[in-house]
């Protein structure tokens, strides 16, 4: 397993949609695999392969209450609830920073797993905000786009501060 370069925010790679994975062979199992040590040395809790500059539609995700490592090949969601939650979010293109997002409470994703088999998993919680952010950024929507103008501004300019004491 190789840890990967992540793309840093604000490369214009990070707002660009992902292709639908059509080959389920080793090479996409490795690649889940690379996403997965990159993501745990970053660290994060998600990843997807255009977090690394691969424009596929894979995300990974392993949340630190159950260790469960879940990997999704096309996803999208199906369904979502009306009733909302909020959680802080980040992504480990933009380290250091984070703000809280609103999102549905509940999500049903409809997705393909390693094999290219066809799976459906409801999620609520904190999987269900993992699973939204990722398609979203699957979707070329960076997380920052669901802060208002304001609070974008600030976690900009918090994170540059940050990048230039680096």
């Amino acid at each position: 397993m190789t840890i990967l370069p992540i793309v840093p925010y604000p490369d214009p790679r990070l707002n660009s949609a992902a292709t639908p994975v059509t080959t389920f062979d080793t090479a996409l199992a490795t690649l889940a695999a690379d996403l997965l040590e990159t993501m745990r040395a970053a660290p994060g809790i998600g990843i997807t392969a255009p977090h690394v500059g691969i424009g596929l539609r894979l995300v990974v995700i392993a949340l630190p209450a159950d260790g469960q490592v879940r990997t999704y090949v096309n996803p999208h969601i199906e369904w979502a609830s009306p009733e909302t939650a909020r959680f802080e979010e980040g992504s480990v293109s933009m380290p250091g920073v984070s703000a809280d997002i609103d999102r549905p409470a509940r999500v049903r994703v409809r997705y393909q797993d390693l094999t290219g088999a066809a799976r459906v998993e409801d999620a609520d919680g904190m999987l269900a905000v993992c699973l939204q952010h990722e398609i979203d950024q699957l979707d070329g929507l960076f997380w920052t786009r669901r802060l208002s103008r304001l609070k974008r501004e600030r976690v900009v300019r918090r994170f540059e501060k940050l990048r230039r004491a680096a």
